[in-house]
């Protein structure tokens, strides 16, 4: 960072409205003889001890005086944990299964099958649907198992 740009802001900090920085802790900041970046991380920490709302107007001034630096910030770049960044960001294809279409046409034919199957055909297949229900339902739990073996009975009942 620029040593002019931070002496603005400390400046800028010191003449808000709700005065961030007192004169002292200003003309301390703007300490020439002092490395920029020292004098920056300082600011930074009492920045911080003074509490969100100063830190809230340090990023708005960074965004009015120097875009590039406000937009190559830690929590202005996009990381993988961010969920912030990630809503921001476009939306991003939803895949909902990496199969491929013919996985979706093969299901769709057994569905339709199924549904023709059931549609045109005699009583005597559900004959043995019943068996296989009766069967697959001792391994369940209680209610399942009588829920099936009563959704058995009825369909014999039906057909």
């Amino acid at each position: 960072m620029d040593s002019r740009l931070l002496d603005r802001l400390i400046l800028e900090l010191n003449q808000s409205s709700p005065q961030i920085l007192t004169y002292a802790e200003a003309h301390k900041l703007q300490n020439l003889d002092v490395p920029t970046c020292l004098r920056m991380a300082e600011l930074q920490t009492n920045l911080l001890g003074k509490g969100e709302e100063a830190c809230h107007q340090l990023y708005r001034l960074l965004h009015l005086h120097a875009e590039a630096v406000y937009f190559s910030l830690p929590t202005r770049t996009p990381h993988p944990g961010n969920t912030e960044q990630a809503h921001k960001s476009p939306p991003e294809r939803f895949v909902l299964n990496n199969r491929g279409p013919w996985f979706f046409v093969s299901c769709f034919g057994l569905a339709v099958g199924g549904a023709l199957l059931y549609y045109y055909s005699d009583g005597a297949l559900w004959d043995g649907a019943r068996a296989v229900l009766a069967y697959t339902a001792l391994g369940f739990s209680k209610p399942a198992t009588s829920l099936l073996l009563l959704y058995a009975e009825n369909m014999g009942k039906n057909h």
